[in-house]
């Protein structure tokens, strides 16, 4: 049994090929400065998007969560107290019905933003929450719909825009339970 070894081939100088991230890196330097920037912006954006989609619904619900605390601060503060009473049958007074959900969001928003040990129970709450916010499209058809028409009203459209919230999460999610699972055969 023979064996050997492949040469690399050389340039007509004699020097050996560059590597294909010396390549990039010659390529980079040959542009512009100003050029440099969106690439670089890009490459970051790209390496924390998960973090950054996190972060940012994070902080939207620390913020819609927050203005709940404040009396008449939320614009969605009556189609909430009106669909969660439904809900609840009543039995709950408003009050307590418009801190609970003002701690609610806040704690999911929070758990976003952290991550760690808390990503996964936030997630289960936004998702569960998110089913509680779409029912109000059934729930509260005269103050969703515009009468006569398929068109979602202001307070429709304040709901129905979760459908981005919802993407972003089940982005977060898969990758979570994905990497999770993954974690999980190697310790095996």
């Amino acid at each position: 049994m023979s064996s050997h070894t492949v040469e690399p081939s050389l340039s007509p100088t004699g020097e050996t090929p560059e590597s294909p991230m010396a390549e990039a890196q010659l390529e980079q330097a040959a542009r512009p400065p100003g050029s440099r920037f969106p690439l670089r912006l890009a490459e970051l954006v790209d390496t924390h998007a998960l973090t950054l989609l996190r972060a940012t619904v994070g902080i939207v619900f620390v913020g819609f969560g927050m203005l709940k605390l404040f009396p008449s601060a939320s614009p969605a503060e009556q189609v909430a107290i009106d669909a969660a009473t439904k809900m609840t049958l009543g039995l709950v007074p408003e009050t307590v019905l418009l801190l609970s959900l003002a701690a609610l969001e806040t704690a999911i928003g929070i758990g976003l933003i952290v991550g760690r040990r808390l990503l996964r129970p936030a997630l289960v709450a936004f998702f569960l929450h998110m089913g509680g916010v779409f029912s109000t499209l059934f729930l509260l058809p005269d103050a969703m719909w515009q009468p006569h028409s398929p068109a979602p009203t202001m307070e429709g459209q304040y709901v129905v825009k979760n459908v981005v919230l919802v993407a972003v999460c089940l982005v977060v999610a898969a990758h979570e339970w994905s990497h999770g699972a993954r974690r999980g055969s190697r310790g095996r």
